[in-house]
């Protein structure tokens, strides 16, 4: 029997850990040519997420768990949870059931099929329209910038074969950026598209800083745009700074007694190019700072406790 991981990253999931078990564990039972493992990998919960996986272990030694010994983020844990699955493909879906379950039978399906990455591209969602326009904004961006080909609409949940994540684990990258590794491995991608439900219960872990931070890190992992954008736009601005110099210079030589220039060019000028260098300088710092993670060489994550592996 082939074997698929299951991994669920979660964080505070106290209302949603039993259910999305329940729902996973429906699904294979459906799959009956299928063994499985559901590992949740807990990123230091401090409500009773953890108790209750410890309740569902001790019943069913399918249910694996790690726990981290602090909160190391929404990017570096469930990464490393699908490093730790042991299965034929990895299937990611979150704790909250915005990733509907029932899919997993349409991924194994295109996995049987030979594709070996089965990405879920959603298309509508409960979610606020501001939040939906918000994230369509930034797909199109990164489709823009990226100098690998981004899928819009997907957001971590998917199947990948082994190959595929062996193929990551040889990158060892201290602060991956899921979502664009699976397109720059290059094997042949099936897309099954859904519409993401509303959370029901608890609260979304995800802030606005932390929608900036992932949103910056793919930008900074896949284009040199806005570093190449800056060097552009400051060369046009030298050059402009110039023509209006000497536009200013003649206009006086010809007009002396009767143009005054006054004060105020000179403040607006001054304004516009201070924001302009404080923006490209906040660039650099990002891919300063990405760097920086990448040369650490930080682990993904210190392990607390591991239980049924």
């Amino acid at each position: 029997m082939k074997l698929i991981s299951v991994v669920t990253p979660c964080l505070n999931e106290e209302e949603n850990i039993v259910e999305i078990y329940r729902q996973v564990k429906a699904v294979f039972a459906e799959l009956k040519e299928y063994d499985y493992e559901h590992i949740f990998i807990d990123n230091a919960s401090t409500d009773a997420t953890v108790p209750i996986l410890k309740e569902l272990a001790a019943k069913d030694k399918k249910v694996k768990i790690i726990v981290n010994s602090r909160n190391f983020g929404g990017i570096r844990s469930p990464f490393y949870g699908y490093l730790q699955g042991k299965g034929d493909a990895v299937i990611p879906i979150v704790a909250d059931l915005q990733n509907p379950p029932a899919l997993i039978v349409d991924f194994i399906k295109k996995w049987e099929q030979g594709y070996k990455s089965v990405v879920g591209v959603k298309r509508k969602s409960a979610e606020s329209p501001l939040m939906l326009a918000v994230r369509s904004f930034f797909y199109k961006l990164m489709g823009m910038l990226s100098e690998v080909e981004q899928i819009e609409g997907f957001m971590g949940f998917g199947l990948f074969d082994k190959k595929v994540i062996d193929c990551i684990r040889k990158i060892d990258d201290p602060y991956p950026y899921f979502r664009g590794l699976i397109p720059e491995i290059g094997f042949e991608i099936a897309r099954v598209e859904y519409s993401q439900p509303k959370r029901k219960k608890g609260k979304t872990k995800y802030s606005l800083y932390n929608l900036y931070d992932a949103a910056m890190h793919g930008i900074t992992n896949y284009s040199k745009v806005p570093l190449r954008l800056a060097t552009i736009l400051g060369f046009l601005a030298s050059l402009t700074s110039i023509f209006i110099g000497l536009g200013y210079l003649i206009y006086k030589l010809i007009f002396w007694n009767s143009f005054d220039a006054g004060i105020a060019p000179l403040v607006i000028g001054f304004f516009f190019f201070a924001a302009v260098q404080l923006f490209f300088i906040g660039i650099l710092g990002e891919y300063v700072g990405s760097i920086h993670t990448k040369v650490l060489k930080r682990p993904l994550v210190i392990e607390k406790e591991r239980i049924n592996f």
